[in-house]
This record gives C-alpha cells, structure tokens and sequence, in this order.
C-alpha cells in the first residue's frame, strides 16, 4: 500500500480509504447488509493497508456505523483512523450535536471518533451549523477526547466551499466530491488546489462518479484501448486522482470482493506524477468524448433558476444527460425517483417556457422536460 501525506498531521494516510456506504447487500433491502461478505472485504482492505474507513449516520439506512463497530473488533479498530459525519439535516438543536454523536460512539462501539465531519454541508446548512454553534461545541468534543479531528463533506459551489474553508481555522480535512469528469463541478480542481493551500488534507468521494465511469459506452473503451499501458477504466480514473499531490486519500465504496482486490491493486501502484503527458492528454480526450455524448447542451449556469412551479430544472437535465453520457440508465433513473423531491421533478414542469426565454443556450426545456420525465420517471427507453 502507498501512503500520502494527511494534511498539517504528523501520520500518513493509505492512498485508498473505504467509503462505507456501498457493501454487498441482501436482496434489494440497501440497509440489509451481507455481513460475512462484507466483514471479509473490510477485513482484506486493513489486512492490506487500508488505514482510513468513511461511515456516517445515514448510510445503509443507519446500519453502516453498527456493522462497522462490529466488524473492527478483535483489533481491528486500533489499525484504523475511523471517520463519521454528524447528519446535518436531521440537527434541530443545539442539544442535538451531543445527541448524534454519542448515538454514533455507541453504534461504533468506541469511545471516539478520529475524524468527524460536518456532512454534506451547502450555503443553507452552513449557515444554520454556524448559526447554532457547531464550531465551539466541536471543539468542546475535541478537547475531551471524543472527536479527535474536525472536517467536512460538501456539496455546492466552489465560492460557498472557499467561504467555508476561509471561515474556521480548525479545519483539519475536507471532503469533496471530485473525478475527472467533475473538475469544474462543486469545488473541482480549484477548489482541491485551495484547500491543500490552506493546509488541509482532501478527502476525495465519488473518485467513479458513482460507478459512471465503470464499464464505459464503446466509443470511450475505444478511446482507453489506445494507451500503451493498459488499465481498466476504474484505474484509469483511480489512477489521475493520485497523480495529484492535493489529494490525501480517494474513497471507494466497494461492493465486491473484486472491487476490493483491484482497487487495492491500484492503490499499491499509485504515485504522484506517475502518469505520462500522454496518458494525462488520453484522458483529456476521454473527458472530451463523454462531453460529445451529452445530448443537452445545458451548462448549469442557472439563469433559467427559479423556475416559478418549483422544477430543478438543471439538475434534472444533469440526470438526463449522464444516462446518455455513461449509458447507465438506472443510475439515472434511481437518483431521479429517489433523490429529486417530487416537486422538483421534471414532471412538476406546467409548460410556461418563462424559462427558455433565460436560457443563454436556447435549450428547448419544455419540451426537454417532457421527455426527462418519461424516460426517468416513466421508465420509457431513451431512444423512443
């Protein structure tokens, strides 16, 4: 296993770190956990290397923070930096801080968390976090030894990220999520470049973009078949995020026992520099062909935002075009039926058009939305 840098912290972190929300499940019951299986996943990855483990409270529909404060007893805890995320969205209270974390030091079966973050922090929870004393509780929690190291995971723009990273020295680490398709999007590459200027360790989700960049449409196998060295397009983009010295550790959500082998595989021959200016410019051209697949032409600018019957109307574009994009249709299909709000869908669109009359691309949205709705909310193929 390699091992990088972890911020301003005097240990280093193993260049792969498991992400805890994807293990093998029963079924289709997400928060039924495959038990055996996955305790010999986890079991493998600290065997070889694996030091940093990501859970949270959500995860596995709550289930995640259990399993993993079962399956890392027998010494297993104490080859581990173990991480979990306080559930922002459910935090009504101040009183509530005390209230998940010690849920969570229960369900994980220890008496402190080494990193706890802040989770899935936007403008709005920010504002709300700060506004109910987040910051001086956490490092009440540090200073008795429950949480040994403050950061957090985000999902927003890059000038709410700086604000974010700018507004508390205590900062250890962050959480982004970041791939090679994603360098403009949220933080993106600026926002990694910042945060290691500051001198805080990146923790990097979504190194696949959930899987997307797994098992390609052929004219990106096409594209990979053409480098001399041969990877498999996993490590083609496991590979790019650890060329970079801003990144600390890439989290894997792995589901498979093969996903964990060739994932540490992957970690076991990763370096910083270590690809070619050829193989940087192959994946360029990647990044290129998928972008030529994108059948909307939106930009998330947002000026056709606020849509006045409440549409998310670039986010359900987004969707859209990644399931043509990656040819992953479900994945598409299951984000828009599970994580749009109902009445953010693109079925909620009444047809007014206010919207193209914004648009700087002349997108025909009306119609666009109409279409999005039937094949993600429908179940109509794409081509029909």
């Amino acid at each position: 296993m390699q091992y990088r840098k972890f911020g301003r912290l005097d240990w280093e972190v193993s260049a792969l770190g498991f992400g805890c929300m994807r293990f093998p499940i029963k079924g289709n019951d997400t928060s039924n956990i495959d038990e055996p299986e996955a305790t010999k996943m986890l079991h493998y990855a600290i065997d070889h290397g694996v030091n940093y483990l990501d859970t949270a409270y959500p995860y596995h529909g709550g289930n995640s923070e259990l399993f993993v404060g079962r399956v890392l007893k027998g010494g297993y805890r104490e080859k581990v930096r173990l991480a979990t995320k306080l559930p922002c969205w459910l935090v009504e209270s101040s009183q509530d801080f005390d209230k998940y974390l010690s849920e969570q030091l229960q369900k994980l079966q220890t008496d402190h968390v080494d990193f706890y973050l802040l989770h899935g922090l936007n403008q709005d929870r920010w504002q709300k976090m700060s506004a109910l004393g987040v910051l001086e509780w956490a490092e009440g929690a540090i200073a008795d030894g429950r949480i040994g190291y403050l950061g957090f995971s985000f999902h927003d723009k890059y000038k709410v990220f700086k604000e974010i990273v700018d507004a508390y020295d205590g900062w250890t680490f962050c959480q982004i999520q970041y791939n090679y398709m994603d360098i403009e999007n949220q933080a993106g590459t600026k926002g990694l470049k910042y945060a290691a200027s500051k001198g805080l360790a990146v923790v990097i989700m979504e190194p696949l973009l959930g899987g997307r960049l797994v098992n390609p449409p052929q004219p990106i196998q096409d594209l990979w078949n053409t480098a001399a060295k041969k990877r498999t397009p996993a490590d083609w983009a496991l590979q790019w995020l650890w060329n970079q010295p801003e990144v600390s550790v890439v989290l894997s959500g792995m589901s498979t026992m093969q996903q964990v082998k060739e994932n540490v595989a992957s970690a076991d021959a990763s370096g910083i520099g270590i690809l070619t200016e050829e193989e940087l410019a192959l994946i360029a051209r990647v990044r290129e062909k998928y972008r030529e697949l994108c059948p909307i032409p939106c930009t998330r600018c947002g000026y056709c935002m606020p849509c006045p019957n409440g549409v998310d109307i670039p986010r359900n574009l987004t969707v859209y075009n990644q399931a043509v994009m990656y040819d992953k249709l479900d994945h598409s299909r299951t984000e828009y039926n599970k994580w749009i709000p109902e009445e953010a869908r693109a079925g909620a669109c009444v047809q007014c058009r206010e919207c193209e009359e914004k648009c700087p691309q002349d997108i025909p949205i009306s119609e666009w939305m109409v279409r999005v709705h039937a094949v993600l909310g429908e179940g109509q193929p794409i081509g029909s």
